[in-house]
């Protein structure tokens, strides 16, 4: 007796888009890009981490503050390009480990002016730079042009990636 066997198709499945080497020659040299431009500021945080026992973030931070003494914390959030909130946290941050002081001086006393202790500047002093971080010091050495152009076609990217724009204010050291 000879069983017949009937053969059944398998279901179609949607293609959620490229997987693999189906992305093209093209996009995978932007990805290879943005690996590097990734690990090395991936590198740089590791390093200040280890010689400096702080983030990136927070190393940046008690930059300004050394740089401006007696900056408040809206001042530091504005410098650092960054929210508010995320401002306040590194320095509640920098002064839980004594790195800073925060003192209620001027006329406003809600507000609260920010000094470097030597602790902070002892970490300053072990920190590989550039302090800002590599990806802010690239950024700043490249000509308008170039910036405006990066600046359109990293908008596009985002929008492809339908990315929470709210992470903008985010350091990435943090």
């Amino acid at each position: 007796m000879v069983k017949r066997t009937t053969t059944v198709a398998a279901p179609k499945l949607e293609r959620q888009g490229p997987t693999g080497s189906e992305i093209g020659e093209p996009a995978a040299q932007v990805l290879r890009r943005f690996r590097l431009v990734f690990n090395a500021v991936k590198t740089h945080f590791q390093q200040v981490e280890k010689k400096a026992g702080v983030g990136g973030a927070q190393l940046w931070a008690l930059s300004i503050v050394r740089d401006h003494p007696d900056i408040g914390v809206n001042d530091l959030a504005k410098s650092m390009d960054i929210h508010q909130s995320t401002a306040s946290n590194l320095v509640k941050s920098l002064i839980a480990r004594e790195l800073v002081v925060g003192a209620k001086n001027g006329t406003d006393r809600r507000a609260v002016q920010l000094r470097i202790l030597p602790a902070g500047s002892a970490v300053l002093r072990r920190a590989p730079g550039p302090l800002t971080g590599v990806l802010p010091q690239a950024l700043a050495s490249l000509d308008a042009r170039t910036l405006r152009r990066l600046d359109a076609d990293l908008a596009k990217l985002i929008t492809a990636l339908n990315a929470d724009e709210r992470a903008a204010n985010i350091p990435l050291g943090q």
